[in-house]
This record gives C-alpha cells, sequence and structure tokens, in this order.
C-alpha cells in the first residue's frame, strides 16, 4: 500500500497510474475563525456550533464543528492528492461517527478501493479522524483526469 507525498503530480493521477490500496491525507486544525466563517458562509448558524451555554445542554456537551465542514477535508485530499488536481467528484456517502471539537486536529484519508478503469472511475474508502477516533466514515466516486489525446 502507497502512502503519496504531500502533493500528486500536477494534472493529477491518471486511471492507469491508480493502484488499489493507495493512500493519501489531508490534515488541518479546525478553529473558531473556521467555525464562524463557515456558519456565516453557509448559513447554519445552529446554536450547537456558535453558543457554547446552548451546546453544554445538548448531549454532546459543549460546541462542535459543523460535520460537513470536517467533510470538506474529504475533498481537500481528492482535490489536493489523490487522485489529485482535475478530479471530478461525483458522489459521497457519509456517516458522522463522533464530534469534531474547535481546536481538533482532522485528518481526512481517502484510499483507493476499486478501479472502474472503462469509465474512468475510481471508489474510494473516505476516513475523517481526530487522533485515533473516526469522526466520519465514508466513501466517494470520483473522476480522476483524463490523459490528453495526442494528435
Amino acid at each position: 500500500m502507497a502512502i503519496l507525498s504531500l502533493t500528486s503530480p500536477p494534472q493529477g493521477y491518471f486511471i492507469d497510474e491508480l493502484d488499489i490500496g493507495m493512500s493519501a491525507a489531508f490534515a488541518r486544525r479546525i478553529g473558531e475563525a473556521d467555525v464562524v466563517q463557515f456558519a456565516e458562509m453557509s448559513g447554519d448558524d445552529n446554536p450547537v456550533h456558535l453558543d457554547e451555554a446552548y451546546a453544554r445542554a445538548t448531549p454532546f456537551g459543549g460546541r462542535i464543528v459543523h460535520g460537513i465542514l470536517s467533510a470538506g477535508l474529504i475533498s481537500a485530499a481528492i482535490a489536493g492528492k489523490l487522485p489529485g488536481s482535475g478530479t471530478i467528484y461525483l458522489k459521497q456517502s457519509l456517516k458522522f461517527c463522533a464530534p469534531v471539537r474547535i481546536g481538533d486536529v482532522v485528518e481526512a484519508r481517502v484510499t483507493v478501493a476499486e478501479i472502474i478503469a472503462e469509465r474512468n472511475r475510481v471508489v474510494l474508502t473516505t476516513v475523517c479522524r481526530v487522533g485515533d477516533t473516526v469522526v466520519i466514515d465514508g466513501d466517494a466516486l470520483v473522476q480522476p483526469p483524463r490523459r490528453p489525446l495526442r494528435n
């Protein structure tokens, strides 16, 4: 199983360059400003994300990061690393397993699970973790960049 470097080739990986088990990750600490900006941009101003007093009274016992903000790191791993630049995101399933707290470092890892060469499609397992805790589990269907036709 290959763990990819920080960046994919400039054009991303073509379908014939991918192997089952190839994996890449993108990590980021999610801070207060990220949560506030995401709430403003998305319109999701649920107080469980923004109001500590309210959130303390929920089963989470405090504020949590928007789930879809954390899931967005999967897109960064796909577009920036595997298959990389030029990849088209077609489908994503997500299961939210545990909350992400402000200040947590979330690592999104994508792994090639299936290659559908005749359709230029790749199925990726997608997992976000905070430390050893899986916070999001799922899979994605993507279309890697096509190799340019030669004249």
